[in-house]
């Protein structure tokens, strides 16, 4: 179990710093989204089994994170337009079963409008976002700055469907960060990781009291963040070339998503069963 939490915790890390991806997103599609929140924000209540759950899902997203910042860095850089594809494919494959989650304590045609609301927020969000790349990178952080880009770092992570990267971007200091990452830069990482720490704890408590007095609204409201997410991840198609390989991408990525995903929610079935 906890070598599974380890491995969730990988790909949550790697969501956490892909351009247009959201770490929360992908927690949602591992179907531990809720229980992570839970965990962070009632921490005190069966603490033991609760710190462990968090202990081995925090050492996954480091180690995703950090692992897999150069990875990354180089793959949306250079093959900025096959990994797109490959991520679009990875959520499309995952809606089924968040779907289902959300559902899981009842269902109204109700739910549909802070869906579809927090959809295109996020959709006109990312049209603000257009130029992200293009604004001026920063060159250093000083200590404040650091703490208050963890706690945005945190942001991506526990809301899906806000890309924490994207927001990165926009401030200028997405590489600085990266860099400082993949080169392990204390000076910018300790502050760093106290503001995701703190920002983590405030935002898990009123998630997760949503979740318990409104579950089926605030599911349906985090799914609308993922569609938007999908929605404003695909890349321009300029060519019917394009069009062929991001077919082909999307198509592979997304059954294998789809097959992963409704295996972990099989796992998940028999283990609350037992």
């Amino acid at each position: 179990m906890i070598l599974k939490n380890i491995l969730k915790g990988i790909l949550i890390g790697i969501g956490s710093i892909a351009p247009g991806v959201s770490g929360g997103t992908f927690a949602m599609m591992l179907g531990i989204y809720d229980k992570i929140t839970d965990a962070i924000g009632n921490f005190y209540v069966d603490f033991k089994s609760k710190m462990i759950f968090l202990c081995s899902i925090s050492l996954g997203v480091a180690i995703g994170i950090i692992g897999f910042s150069r990875i990354l860095e180089y793959l949306f850089v250079s093959h900025e337009f096959a990994s797109k594809f490959v991520f679009v494919g990875i959520m499309i494959g995952s809606l089924p079963s968040i779907f289902n989650e959300a559902k899981k304590q009842g269902f109204t045609k109700y739910y549909f409008l802070p869906m579809f609301f927090t959809l295109f927020l996020t959709v006109g969000f990312a049209f603000m976002e257009n130029d992200s790349i293009a604004v001026q990178t920063l060159s250093s952080l000083s200590f404040r700055e650091s703490i208050f880009y963890g706690g945005v770092i945190s942001l991506g992570t526990i809301i899906p469907g806000i890309s924490s990267s994207i927001l990165l971007m926009y401030a200028g200091v997405y590489n600085l960060i990266l860099d400082a990452i993949g080169s392990i830069k204390i000076d910018i990482l300790f502050p760093l990781g106290l503001g995701f720490g703190f920002s983590t704890l405030f935002l898990s408590k009123c998630i997760n009291y949503m979740f318990k007095k409104y579950y089926g609204w605030t599911y349906f409201m985090v799914l609308g963040f993922v569609l938007g997410s999908i929605t404003t991840l695909i890349p321009p198609i300029a060519s019917i070339k394009d069009f062929i390989i991001g077919f082909i991408l999307i198509s592979i990525s997304t059954v294998l998503s789809y097959k992963f995903s409704q295996k972990l929610l099989t796992s998940k079935n028999s283990s609350n069963q037992n």
